[in-house]
């Protein structure tokens, strides 16, 4: 049994890793937030420390530490802006980091991160759970073994309904979240990546607060991209539905059908982590620079457009 302590508990994401903490049979001995409402910790560790100031909590794993009591893990979960910084204190107290995407928000956090990981002799892990998802290792089994002269044409277009809160909390900062590229699309450009290779070409047709859309030339595809927060970019069908989120993939006009299979990835992913497997630095390296470029590339008229980008 691994001792954990969980940064960012009142986080919209922490309930996925208390329950990946519990599924893989270890301890939470300590979580911090500085909001309170963490009642869903009595349904996973009820007898976990809880703090509200950053300062009690690393004292107390530096008391645990001199009382013999190991510290293995530091869960991450807080807003993406403070994911270095929270690496950091993971590695400083001996344990092994598992963060959020994105792991950073600039390629150069990784190059320092790596000295760091290098001098500590600890492991910073990141969740990057599509690459555990059935369908898009099915995916990445099939594009690897087929050989296939021309590239393959793939759209993806992803909107998740926002309400008015998403721009008064840090998500809405771009300085802190990376804007809406970063913060709800990162995963989808690891998962191209790791299925298509290198990126050719990146291109920024659009980037406004609550939408975002380009293209992006991998080594075996090419990919139209939309992203947004606003739900008057939802087709018309999924409106009539009462949908708020639409999700649609397609490879060479044929539908990848993934939206089943989410419920237990984290705990994959922290069983692969448990296990020395867990996806690193390395492996976050290309979609943080192609997140990085879309922050900061000019915004361009030229070539392949998403269907939704008028």
């Amino acid at each position: 049994m691994k001792n954990f302590a969980l940064i960012g508990a009142a986080g919209y994401i922490a309930p996925r890793h208390l329950k990946a903490i519990k599924e893989t049979d270890n301890q939470l001995i300590a979580a911090l937030d500085k909001f309170d409402s963490v009642g869903m910790m009595d349904s996973y560790f009820p007898n976990a420390d809880f703090f509200v100031e950053f300062e009690r909590f690393d004292r107390h794993i530096e008391k645990l530490k001199r009382a013999g009591i190991p510290l293995d893990y530091v869960s991450i979960c807080t807003p993406n802006y403070l994911h270095d910084s929270h690496i950091r204190m993971a590695l400083r107290r001996g344990a092994d980091a598992i963060c959020e995407k994105p792991l950073v928000l600039n390629p150069w956090n990784i190059e320092a991160l790596m000295d760091i990981q290098k001098e500590s002799g600890r492991k910073i892990n990141t969740i990057l759970q599509l690459r555990l998802h059935p369908s898009i290792i099915a995916l990445k089994n099939k594009v690897t073994a087929e050989f296939k002269n021309e590239k393959y044409e793939v759209d993806l277009t992803y909107i998740t309904s926002r309400g008015k809160w998403y721009d008064v909390s840090w998500k809405g900062d771009a300085s802190k979240s990376g804007g809406i590229a970063t913060n709800i699309g990162v995963h989808f450009y690891d998962m191209l990546s790791w299925i298509f290779g290198e990126v050719q070409e990146n291109t920024v047709h659009l980037r406004e607060k609550d939408k975002a859309a380009g293209y992006l030339e991998f080594q075996n595809a090419r990919v139209r991209w939309f992203l947004s927060i606003n739900e008057n970019d939802l087709p018309a069908e999924i409106k009539e539905k009462g949908q708020r989120t639409f999700r649609s993939i397609t490879i060479d006009n044929q539908e990848l059908e993934f939206s089943a299979g989410f419920t237990d990835l984290h705990t994959k992913s922290y069983e692969q982590i448990l296990k020395g497997k867990g996806f690193g630095l390395k492996d976050s390296e290309k979609s943080i620079h192609i997140v990085h470029d879309i922050r900061n590339l000019t915004i361009s008229n030229k070539g392949l457009k998403h269907p939704f980008v008028f």
